[in-house]
């Protein structure tokens, strides 16, 4: 696999004293908060973007980046990698200034009506609006808790993969029924560049919240005899000079078998949490920021949210979604950008101004 996407994207802010002045700040790189940057770009509104990662992409590059995205419009296939290329690529024009590997600690307004924002490195800003883009918040792996395994985490302990050819021809357990331990079961079991040595697939029932066609995949690999599959719970596990060489497993039986290993994944799905966001003032619905679907902000005028981290009626979890939530909060923020000043919709196939704006020539129509 390649290095990460945008591995030349890192923090692109030069040393500054003060807080820094800005029309719009974005909290989350993944591909709505690129998006936004987009959105507020063509109306002029300048942006700077805090993620917690090293680098843009967010969920996406982070835990899937080699997996393919079917439903982005008018791009029938590309990964969670190329996407983040392509929107880096889209809001070059924007010029947006990039504060990675640092967190918002705190949000308050200021007399002004702006808002101070100050991250866990330091940095300080004075925004006129903040957009929350951090996707289901400070994002965490739900892991598996046995007494002791922490100690092989990166090592023999795997709660996502980065590069897959890590596992080549490594006899792995993957523990999990969703589409996540599915995937990768079926990746390192079938032919490819990546196949396992071994693979066998644990999960606690015969029943999976996958694809059934997945499902229906795995089973045949096992009827093959190309993979294995075991129903039980990890309860313990067998180490021998500093390496772990096994898992207990208990089934349904009660009976704990020893299943031998070189590596151990474990897709138990994502720990969503608010971290600090949740102490800013902000009305919350189920770990969730409450917005409206005019301007999708939220309770605290000037401070919007878009992507998995708001919730609204009839709200879907998807980068679609998110993106249009992205240009309706553009519109919605302006008048705090400027209040003097009406806004007008234009389009960026017939617009001079837009085109100015994109860097790009207006086209000559007969």
């Amino acid at each position: 696999m390649d290095a990460p996407a945008s591995d030349a994207v890192r923090s692109t802010a030069a040393a500054h004293d003060g807080p820094i002045e800005t029309d719009a700040v974005i909290i989350g790189a993944g591909p709505v908060g690129l998006f936004q940057v987009f959105e507020l770009g063509l109306l002029e509104i300048k942006a700077h973007v805090i993620d917690s990662l090293g680098y843009p992409g967010g969920q996406p590059v982070e835990l899937y980046p080699d997996k393919p995205i079917y439903d982005i419009p008018a791009i029938p296939v590309c990964t969670g990698k190329e996407l983040t290329e392509a929107l880096l690529k889209q809001i070059e024009p924007f010029g947006a200034t990039f504060h990675l590997g640092q967190t918002v600690t705190g949000v308050r307004r200021e007399d002004d009506g702006r808002f101070f924002i100050e991250t866990s490195r330091g940095t300080r800003f004075l925004s006129k609006t903040v957009f929350i883009a951090g996707g289901v918040g400070a994002f965490e792996p739900r892991t598996l808790k046995v007494d002791g395994l922490e100690q092989f985490a990166g090592t023999q302990l795997h709660y996502r993969v980065r590069n897959p050819a890590d596992f080549k021809g490594r006899n792995l357990v993957i523990v999990g029924g969703g589409d996540s331990a599915l995937d990768w079961a079926l990746h390192f079991a079938q032919e490819g560049p990546d196949k396992a040595e071994s693979v066998i697939l644990v999960h606690r029932r015969d029943g999976f919240q996958a694809a059934p066609a997945s499902v229906a995949r795995m089973r045949a690999l096992c009827d093959q005899y190309e993979m294995q599959f075991i129903v039980g719970q990890v309860t313990g596990y067998e180490e021998r000079a500093g390496r772990l060489t096994g898992v207990k497993v208990t089934g349904s039986d009660a009976v704990t078998r020893v299943v031998p290993l070189d590596m151990l994944l474990v897709f138990f799905g994502l720990s969503p949490k608010l971290g600090p966001i949740a102490e800013w003032g902000l009305a919350i619905e189920r770990k969730q920021l409450v917005v409206d679907t005019e301007k999708f902000s939220t309770s605290v005028p000037g401070i919007f949210a878009v992507g998995d981290i708001n919730t609204y009626p009839g709200k879907k979890k998807l980068i679609l979604s998110g993106f249009h939530e992205c240009a309706l909060a553009a519109f919605g923020a302006a008048p705090f950008v400027f209040p003097d000043k009406k806004v007008m919709l234009q389009y960026t196939t017939t617009s001079p101004k837009l085109h100015k704006v994109l860097g790009v020539e207006s086209p000559v129509f007969d």
